[in-house]
């Protein structure tokens, strides 16, 4: 019996959902995202065997110790800069993708309930957003915010050893991570 489905491929559709997020994602994110969004049967299953099987395209987000951010997934196109998650550098990713999130929405005439639920979901990740009229502008407003932007800038410099460690890896490596090294009891 031959199956033909007009439906995207997962890869395709994970691509769509994290193009428009524009930084790596946790994958039910992702999946949330898309589902609100497009058309298609996305799910956190088939995205954890995308990178379980390292389909092409597509690698995980990585630490500053250079291994994989737990459940975070990324674009393998993306620069390893981008890829290189620190919590001050993953909050202002989380506020550009409601940002990214909230315009795309605005733009759809007729988005319909699962794009105001996905909306209504994001509004307390965003100082204020609950109350905001515009969850977009509130979204901005915080990723502006001076303290932000201090922290920001104080993991610059481990970012940016990060990468420079990251860029001698093999492509393998760069991509998914190094191994994590066990903790070794007794070592006295």
């Amino acid at each position: 019996m031959n199956q033909l489905s007009t439906l995207p491929t997962t890869g395709e559709q994970t691509r769509r959902a994290l193009l428009l997020l524009g930084a790596p994602a946790a994958a039910r994110f992702v999946v949330d995202v898309h589902g609100a969004l497009f058309d298609g049967d996305l799910s956190t299953a088939a995205l954890a065997r995308l990178l379980r099987e390292r389909t092409p395209g597509f690698c995980a987000a990585l630490r500053p110790d250079l291994t994989a951010a737990p459940g975070l997934m990324a674009l393998a196109d993306w620069s390893l800069d981008r890829r290189i998650m620190t919590p001050a550098v993953r909050r202002a990713d989380e506020l550009a993708m409601i940002v990214r999130v909230a315009e795309f929405v605005a733009m759809r005439r007729g988005a319909g309930r699962a794009a105001g639920r996905l909306l209504r979901e994001l509004a307390p990740r965003v100082p204020g957003g609950v109350e905001a009229l515009d969850l977009a502008e509130a979204a901005r407003d915080a990723l502006a915010d001076a303290a932000l932007t201090a922290q920001i800038a104080a993991e610059g410099p481990v970012r940016e050893a990060a990468a420079a460690r990251a860029a001698e890896l093999d492509q393998k490596q760069q991509l998914y991570g190094v191994p994590a090294v066990p903790h070794q009891r007794g070592g006295g």
